[in-house]
């Protein structure tokens, strides 16, 4: 089954859902094959917490790059703590690492756009195609004013880089409704956002915004706008 007869529900119905229905009608309609791919940013925190009050059993996996700042692991820990939930981890291929650092050195990321997306290719894209083996579908924290190559960001893609269906239920969020969401919920996050992290990746590739930055400022500052993505979230063509 490819990701197009997966689903006879409308584009535009889904668009109209909220983000708990989204998530309803999918774990509903997928579980068990369908997971939740979190970076444990502010908006996976949002969407984690959605899915343990819908379904506590939901697929969650992360991708453990190697380079994670400490502070995303510490709220790994407490959002296990928090929900009882399994969090599936995992890690780049050791050979390609081995090899990468051996040919390259260890920040080879900061030469070139092909060198970074080289890294991001074997830390990141390389592991989410082991993640996503075997699923039909799966869940993103994305929202369409992250980026401008996110813009045109719809609730249900389809993912024609990985084969599956895509599901963004915040796609329309506001980054002022996702803290509504996260302090009215009490919801744990990523201690670095009080230090003004809008968006967390790797240690090396991540820093704080200045005040009226970009909230991707913060991502591969030494790169343009428009090349500010790893490979997880390529253009995929909507189904409607």
């Amino acid at each position: 089954m490819n990701s197009h007869e997966a689903t006879a529900e409308p584009i535009h119905d889904l668009e109209m859902m909220t983000a708990p229905e989204i998530l309803r009608w999918a774990v509903d309609r997928y579980h068990p094959r369908i997971a939740f791919a979190s970076s444990f940013g502010l908006e996976d925190v949002v969407v984690i917490d959605m899915l343990m009050r819908i379904r506590p059993d939901a697929r969650i996996f992360t991708l453990d790059t190697g380079r994670l700042h400490e502070e995303t692991y510490e709220v790994m820990e407490r959002i296990r703590a928090r929900y009882g939930c399994a969090i599936e981890t995992y890690f780049p291929d050791r050979k390609a690492v081995e090899r990468l650092e051996q040919e390259k050195g260890f920040f080879s990321f900061r030469q070139s756009v092909v060198n970074r997306k080289e890294c991001c290719a074997i830390r990141k894209v390389e592991p989410l195609r082991r993640a996503l083996a075997g699923l039909e579908a799966w869940i993103t924290g994305l929202r369409r004013d992250q980026a401008i190559t996110r813009g045109a960001t719809h609730k249900l893609e389809s993912d024609d880089a990985f084969g599956l269906l895509k599901l963004n239920p915040l796609a329309d969020w506001s980054l002022d409704r996702v803290w509504e969401y996260v302090r009215g919920h009490d919801v744990p996050y990523n201690s670095l956002h009080d230090r003004n992290f809008a968006s967390i990746g790797c240690s090396p590739c991540t820093r704080g915004i200045r005040p009226g930055e970009d909230i991707r400022a913060g991502r591969w500052w030494w790169e343009l706008a428009d090349e500010k993505e790893c490979g997880l979230h390529s253009p995929n063509r909507a189904d409607g």
